[in-house]
């Protein structure tokens, strides 16, 4: 078709989408088309405008690395990452789950660890809990022999893969459930964090006035053959961010219960003073065991990153 007029652009492009012979590229495609098209009448945009989106974009995927990933920071913060969770959870968002966002730290190769076995793998600051986790199924049956990968920051906020600080994994394992669906563990207290803005994702967030903070929180990855593949982030609900998540993750089926204990002992006699203890059900659903590409996949070989606060603005 030669083009005569801005309509007739969009027609085009669209038949053209229609000769993609997979069907369901070809819807998405289509969609993507019709409001990508949309948005720029919609939004009046600018021919620099255009240019400095492309650049955001571009710049994305030269900031992703094999410690750090731009691109899932960016879906995050623009609530697609927690829209898409909500959409193919919970039978397809029709009921609460505990399923949550990926986020980008997690890395394969967690070190297998025994039930009731410590995730702490150098010296790392915080205070002890002791997490106990149920994993079910959808009508709250044990589910014996899941892998129950979790990762957290430390309480300083930071990953392992960004600090050389912290041994290679650490704060980092791989669990199986028991017979009752169980898995246990040792920790430290996770601190809410900021994530990097030194990127686009900073950009944006500060065109918007919004903080940088994420709410402190551990994940979980269950994973059995049978079932749909789970992410899970356990959330603080002491933690001052819950409502303003720059990552728009918190859910009411993850607010996790910190209990704490003081002079009573803990389940390790090497605990003295302050503990915690944390419990938690997962409920995973029958489908797809596949698990998606890691978003990194290796520890950072530069000094960790300063954390930078942004505040947000009244």
């Amino acid at each position: 078709m030669i083009v005569q007029n801005q309509a007739d652009l969009t027609r085009a492009v669209l038949a053209e989408v229609e000769r993609t012979p997979d069907p369901r590229l070809r819807r998405i495609l289509a969609s993507a088309v019709r409001h990508l098209h949309d948005f720029v009448r919609d939004t009046e945009l600018t021919e620099a405008e255009f240019r400095q989106i492309c650049g955001l974009i571009a710049k994305a995927g030269q900031l992703t690395t094999p410690s750090h990933n731009e691109v899932v920071l960016a879906a995050g913060s623009l609530g697609v990452s927690a829209l898409v969770c909500l959409l193919n959870n919970g039978a397809g968002g029709a009921r609460e789950t505990t399923a949550n966002l990926m986020g980008p730290f997690w890395r394969e190769g967690s070190p297998a660890t025994p039930n009731g076995g410590s995730i702490v793998r150098s010296p790392t600051p915080g205070e002890p809990v002791f997490v106990t986790a149920w994993i079910v199924d959808e009508a709250g049956q044990p589910v014996v022999d899941a892998e129950v990968d979790v990762w957290q920051a430390s309480g300083e906020g930071y990953y392992e893969n960004q600090d050389p600080q912290q041994a290679d994994m650490n704060l980092r394992g791989k669990f199986a459930s028991d017979a009752q669906g169980r898995v246990q563990f040792r920790t430290v207290k996770p601190s809410g964090y900021p994530i990097p803005v030194n990127g686009p994702v900073g950009q944006l967030i500060r065109a918007q006035g919004r903080h940088n903070l994420r709410p402190a929180h551990i994940h979980f990855l269950v994973h059995k053959a049978g079932y749909k593949t789970q992410f899970s982030q356990l959330y603080s609900s002491d933690d001052p961010h819950l409502e303003t998540d720059v990552q728009f993750g918190v859910t009411q089926a993850l607010l996790g219960q910190y209990v704490a204990h003081e002079g009573e002992p803990a389940p390790d006699a090497d605990v003295q003073g302050r503990w915690y203890s944390l419990e938690h059900r997962f409920v995973i659903a029958r489908g797809d065991a596949a698990l998606p590409p890691p978003p990194i996949t290796a520890k950072t070989d530069g000094p960790r990153p300063p954390l930078v606060v942004l505040e947000r603005s009244s």
